[in-house]
C-alpha cells in the first residue's frame, strides 16, 4: 500500500495560484515541451509556485493520456498557438506578469517564434529565463538533435555504468533528463531568482545536460587525478567492480543490493551473511573474485524475502531491489509517506521537505487548456480567453 503522507485528493479540478510551499507567489510560464523541461517546472510547482503551462493545441506531449501525466501535477495549462499572429502576443502577456520562464526547444526557436530573451526582457526586465536543452545554446552540436543517452554517452557518466565486457547499461532518463537536466535548470532559476529579486534584473539560464551530468562526475575526476579511480567499467569501488559494493540474485531471482563500504559495516554484513568466518580480506583485490563468489553464493541460499528479514533494522547496509510497483509498500518509504496516492494515480511525493512551508501534491496532471478562465482572472490576461465567434 503506497504512503499518504502528503497530500490525497480526486481529479483534476480547475486549479488555483493557492500555491503553500517555499515558492507561494512565484509565478512561471512554461513552454510546453516534454523530458526534463515539464519535470523541472513540476518541481517547481510542488515547492508551491503558481506554474501555467502553454500548451499548444493538438497536444504534442508524451504518448499517454494527459490526465497519466504526473509531470504536469500541481500546473494549470492555457492553449497558446505559438504560430497563430496573436499567439507570442498571449505569452507576453503572462511574461509580463511572471517571474520565471521555461522553455525546451532547440537554439534559436523561440526567437523565431516571437518569444525569445529579447523580446522578454523587454516586456519584463526582471525575468529569469530558463532554457533546458540537451548540448546548450551554443558550440558545435548546439542544433543537433539528441536525446538522453546522446548526451550522457559524451560525458562519460554512460561509460561508467554496467559490467566490465558488457554494453554499458542504460540508466533509464535518469542520469542526464532528470538529474544532470531538470535538477540543474531549478538550481538555475532559483539563483537567478535570488538575484533578480536583489538587482532588479533578470537574466537568462541556460541549463544544457552535457554541462549538468558532466558536472556530477566531479568526484570521480578528482578520484581518477588522484589515482583512485580507474577509466573502466566495473573495476572501482562505486561501480561493482568491488565485492561489497553490488547487487546479487536470491533463490528466487530476486536482488540485494549491498553497500557495505566502511569496515564495521563490513563485518556485520559478513557475519550476518555467514561467511565472517572465511571471508578473504577485504582489502586484498588480488582476492575479490573470489570474495565476490563466496558472497554470490551464500545470497543464492535463501529467498530476497529471507534475507531483507535477515539484514533488516541493521547497520549491514543491505537492502532489497524493489520494483516501480513495490517501492511505495516498503515499510520506510510508507511511513514516511515517500509516495502519495493522489486521484487514483500512486507517485512520489513532492521532496524535499520543509519544516515552515510543508509541500503537498494539490492537484492532478493539468489537461490541456483546463485553466484558461482561472488564468486569465488571475493574472489578469483577459486575451487567453477565447474570442466571441
Amino acid at each position: 500500500m503506497a504512503g499518504t503522507g502528503n497530500g490525497t485528493g480526486t481529479g483534476t479540478g480547475t486549479g488555483t495560484a493557492s500555491g503553500s510551499g517555499p515558492l507561494a507567489g512565484v509565478r512561471v510560464v512554461e513552454l510546453a515541451g516534454i523530458g526534463p523541461g515539464p519535470f523541472a517546472a513540476m518541481l517547481l510547482a510542488d515547492l508551491g509556485a503558481d506554474v501555467v503551462r502553454v500548451d499548444r493545441p493538438g497536444g504534442g506531449g508524451l504518448a499517454v493520456d494527459p490526465a497519466y501525466d504526473i509531470t504536469n501535477r500541481g500546473k494549470r495549462s492555457v492553449l497558446v498557438d505559438l504560430k497563430s499572429a496573436d499567439g507570442p502576443a498571449r505569452v507576453l502577456d503572462l511574461v509580463e506578469r511572471a517571474d520565471v520562464l521555461v522553455e525546451g526547444f532547440r537554439p534559436g526557436v523561440a526567437e523565431r517564434l516571437g518569444v525569445g530573451p529579447a523580446e522578454c526582457h523587454a516586456r519584463n526586465p526582471r525575468l529569469v529565463y530558463g532554457r533546458m536543452t540537451g548540448w546548450g545554446q551554443e558550440g558545435p552540436l548546439a542544433h543537433t538533435a539528441g536525446h538522453d543517452i546522446a548526451y550522457i554517452a559524451v560525458t562519460g557518466a554512460l561509460g561508467m555504468i554496467g559490467n566490465p565486457g558488457e554494453p554499458p547499461a542504460v540508466p533509464a532518463n535518469l542520469v542526464g533528463d532528470y538529474a544532470g537536466g531538470s535538477l540543474y535548470l531549478v538550481i538555475g532559476v532559483l539563483a537567478a531568482l535570488q538575484h533578480a529579486r536583489a538587482t532588479g534584473t533578470g537574466q537568462v539560464v541556460d541549463a544544457a545536460i552535457v554541462d549538468g551530468t558532466a558536472h556530477l562526475t566531479a568526484m570521480i575526476h578528482g578520484m581518477m587525478a588522484a589515482g583512485g579511480w580507474q577509466d573502466r567499467r566495473g573495476a572501482n569501488l562505486l561501480d561493482g567492480g568491488c565485492p561489497f559494493y553490488g547487487t546479487y540474485e536470491t533463490s528466487d531471482g530476486g536482488y540485494m543490493a549491498v553497500g557495505a563500504l566502511e569496515q564495521q559495516f563490513y563485518d556485520t554484513f559478513t557475519e550476518l551473511l555467514g561467511i565472517g568466518d572465511r571471508a578473504p580480506a577485504r582489502k586484498d583485490i588480488a582476492r575479490w573474485g573470489e570474495l565476490r563468489e563466496a558472497v554470490a553464493a551464500r545470497f543464492r541460499t535463501r529467498t530476497r524475502e529471507e534475507w531483507t528479514a535477515v539484514f533488516e533494522g541493521t547497520d549491514a547496509c543491505v537492502a532489497p531491489v524493489l520494483t516501480l510497483r513495490e517501492a511505495p509498500g516498503h515499510p520506510h518509504l510508507a511511513a514516511r509517506g515517500t509516495f502519495t496516492d493522489f486521484g487514483g494515480i500512486v507517485q512520489p511525493a513532492p521532496a524535499p521537505r520543509f519544516s515552515a512551508t510543508p509541500v503537498a501534491v494539490t492537484t492532478g496532471p493539468a489537461l490541456p487548456g483546463a485553466h484558461t478562465e482561472s488564468v486569465a482572472a488571475d493574472w489578469d490576461v483577459p486575451a487567453l480567453r477565447p474570442k466571441e465567434a
